[in-house]
């Protein structure tokens, strides 16, 4: 019974200072603006989810309007540099297929307009290209279930993603099987 009566009030003590530590962060987290945002598990098969950003001037542009097009969504940042390294690769692939009826939907996470714009123009991307300003924090991150970047996923013609992070000789392989007839 001494135990008992013990800890019952090292309990309360213990449970007052837990409902104190929640209600701080609580109100840490609603001054400061953060949201909680969960992490979407994609895999192929599944539709890919629809994205709408703006491009280089500033008019927005959906993922949907590419439907009936072999898609890749390539999430990437002016200041990652294996996603700069990537760039090559994709040119080339773009080039092979554009005529096709491949198109590439660039997704950049930067947050400095100015340095995406550059990253676009040095790197020679010629293909749709929107940006998510709020890095790590925006909404396609998100909803993409991303954890870094490079990320891509390949579309078919109906917009289901039927490839993931899929590069070289995989990806132009895919891309062939896609837009057979």
């Amino acid at each position: 019974m001494g135990i008992h009566f013990y800890r019952k009030p090292v309990y309360k003590k213990r449970m007052l200072q837990m409902k104190k530590i929640f209600l701080v962060a609580v109100l840490f987290l609603s001054v400061s603006g953060i949201k909680a945002q969960t992490v979407a598990t994609i895999k192929t098969g599944m539709a890919a989810p629809e994205i709408v950003l703006p491009g280089e001037s500033d008019t927005t542009i959906s993922l949907a309007s590419l439907q009936g097009k072999v898609v890749l969504i390539d999430f990437w940042a002016s200041w990652c540099l294996p996603c700069r390294k990537n760039n090559p690769e994709l040119v080339r692939i773009y080039n092979e297929f554009r005529k096709e009826g491949f198109e590439i939907y660039g997704v950049s996470i930067d947050q400095k307009k100015t340095d995406w714009i550059n990253a676009i123009r040095k790197d020679k991307l010629t293909w749709v290209q929107v940006v998510d300003q709020k890095g790590w924090y925006a909404p396609s991150t998100y909803t993409y279930g991303l954890e870094g970047i490079p990320a891509s996923f390949l579309l078919d013609k109906q917009g289901v993603i039927r490839g993931i992070n899929l590069t070289g000789k995989e990806l132009t392989r895919e891309i062939r099987k896609l837009l057979a007839p």
